[in-house]
């Protein structure tokens, strides 16, 4: 199922809403033959006992099922708002030796948990931004949005330079209720901003206001490997630069200072109890919201 649900495969598919449907119906079937089977109950009708719970609401057909006891959710637990946060950059449309550059990959992993939310009727909205918020799609769970939110993706495209922190703050003070953000973002910093640690004060923005934050991180894959060698030309997507550079000489200080920027990150979103989810353009679908999983079941 995993190579059914590869980048690769599912650049094939034109359409975003048959690659997401693709996506979710593998994704959940794969669970029911996986060590997470339960993951999907919970998702969505139930949520980890905890210390201090009655232990009389303790679901025991579940328990059966999944040897882990589990509770239901009141009404008000499962009402959740999510809005997807999309980075519109032009360093998003960069790809090396992948068939989908960054932003392909995260309309297709957004599409995907769009599609998630709405099976458990859970209200989804969009918003966009490069160097300031560019749309906002409202979050609504009526029949038919599902079609909105994806027609909406599909005619995005990378394009400028951005302000991360900038816009963050802004849906901070933008939002009326508690919600569930999902940023998609290479975070790769520009001049205009700080890097890490502006980032991570305008996301400690939206944490005060009571949301729930997940970060994706996508880099493509090449970012991550850095498979050059020899002499080799870069060329900043959003601002033209360019830097000459023996690859295989820099190889390990550009590995080094790539682990200690996604170290910064992973600190710092850990610090606000923010999701950190690192992932890049060879990862396979399913494997990416698995991890979306875990990290969600870790917040119950």
């Amino acid at each position: 199922m995993t190579a059914l649900l590869s980048p690769e495969s599912l650049q094939q598919i034109k359409r975003l809403d048959l690659r997401a449907r693709m996506v979710v119906r593998g994704f959940l079937q794969g669970l029911h033959n996986s060590p997470f089977h339960g993951f999907s109950v919970q998702f969505s009708e139930h949520r980890r006992y905890n210390r201090g719970d009655d232990p009389k609401l303790i679901d025991w057909l579940v328990y059966a099922k999944t040897d882990k006891y589990f509770v239901k959710r009141f009404e008000s637990e499962t009402n959740l708002t999510g809005y997807l946060v999309m980075d519109l950059s032009s360093s998003m449309g960069f790809t090396e030796r992948q068939t989908m550059t960054k932003f392909e990959y995260c309309t297709c992993l957004a599409a995907s948990l769009t599609y998630l939310m709405t099976m458990q009727q859970d209200p989804v909205g969009l918003i966009t931004f490069d160097e300031k918020m560019r749309a906002r799609l409202p979050a609504r769970s009526r029949r038919g949005h599902l079609g909105d939110v994806i027609a909406q993706l599909s005619k995005l495209q990378p394009t400028g330079k951005t302000d991360l922190p900038a816009c963050i703050t802004q849906v901070a003070t933008m939002l009326k209720q508690h919600s569930l953000i999902m940023l998609f973002s290479d975070l790769l910093p520009t001049s205009s901003d700080g890097g890490p640690d502006e980032v991570i004060s305008a996301l400690a923005r939206l944490r005060h206001g009571g949301n729930d934050v997940i970060v994706f991180h996508v880099l493509d894959e090449a970012e991550v490997d850095f498979p050059y060698d020899g002499p080799v030309q870069f060329e900043d997507s959003e601002s033209g630069e360019t830097i000459s550079v023996d690859a295989t000489g820099f190889r390990e200080d550009y590995l080094q200072q790539l682990n200690e920027f996604r170290d910064a990150y992973r600190e710092g979103c850990n610090n606000l109890r923010v999701d950190y989810v690192p992932l890049d353009t060879s990862m396979p679908f399913d494997k990416a919201l698995t991890e979306y999983l875990i990290q969600r079941q870790s917040r119950f």
